[in-house]
């Protein structure tokens, strides 16, 4: 099994940002253009790019689609985008412009049966995120943390078709602290299924530790503010990935 890098791009207000913990008030721009961003990643390598649209997972409907979808169109890598993504023509909106994956995170929480006959529709086309705060799943641009365990909601999504997933520890992201490996294998371990890391990578060593658990389904990572901080690149993180 591969370990794949995903460069992320975040956008709010048409712009490139960081935001620390999901605070939106906490928030750093790193770039004005989404696309040549996201071909500037390409270029390094990138065969994935993750993208966010913040202003879609506050507001609950799509904002900066317009930019997934020219990237998506535009470029030689796949995309995936996550962010106000509520109904099924969102998700035909998505896939029917050439993204690769679209990642539904409150509503697997909110409205679980709907997402799941979108995974016998979509199959893989669709992941599940999982944004967690002390083990719970935090929804709505993580502005709130339900009662369920992500590792529970994890496990029933599996069961319902879900291939992969992206797990992501509050606490860790936009802090450069180090991701929550242990608890990002657990998921892995327990579903059975392929899990994305994000949330935490400061180093080259965090995405050597994290590939080190490849074989029991921990995929890849997706790399924000490390890259924006200049702490690796995109080339040397696909070097440390192929090894």
């Amino acid at each position: 099994m591969s370990f794949v890098i995903y460069p992320a791009i975040d956008m709010r207000g048409g712009k490139c940002v960081r935001l620390v913990q999901g605070d939106y008030d906490q928030e750093t721009v790193y770039g004005d253009s989404p696309f040549d961003m996201a071909k500037s990643f390409v270029e390094q390598g990138a065969e994935w790019i993750h993208m966010v649209d913040l202003d879609g997972a506050k507001d609950g409907q799509r904002v900066n689609d317009t930019f997934v979808i020219e990237a998506a169109q535009k470029l030689n890598a796949k995309v995936q985008i996550g962010g106000g993504i509520r109904t099924e023509e969102d998700v035909l909106h998505y896939l029917n412009n050439g993204v690769d994956r679209v990642i539904i995170g409150s509503l697997a929480v909110k409205e679980p049966d709907l997402v799941k006959e979108w995974l016998r529709t979509y199959g893989d086309k669709i992941a599940i995120g999982l944004d967690a705060k002390d083990g719970f799943v935090a929804t709505h641009g993580w502005l709130e943390t339900s009662s369920v365990k992500a590792v529970d909601l994890a496990k029933e999504f599996a069961e319902a078709g879900a291939e992969t997933f992206i797990f992501t520890d509050i606490a860790n992201d936009g802090m450069l602290s180090g991701p929550n490996t242990e608890a990002t294998a657990e998921l892995a371990r327990e579903t059975g299924k392929s899990v994305i890391a994000s949330g935490g990578v400061s180093s080259l060593d965090d995405l050597r530790a994290l590939a080190a658990f490849k074989k029991e389904g921990l995929s890849g990572a997706i790399c924000g503010k490390s890259i924006y901080t200049g702490r690796f690149t995109v080339k040397e993180a696909l070097e440390v990935a192929g090894e």
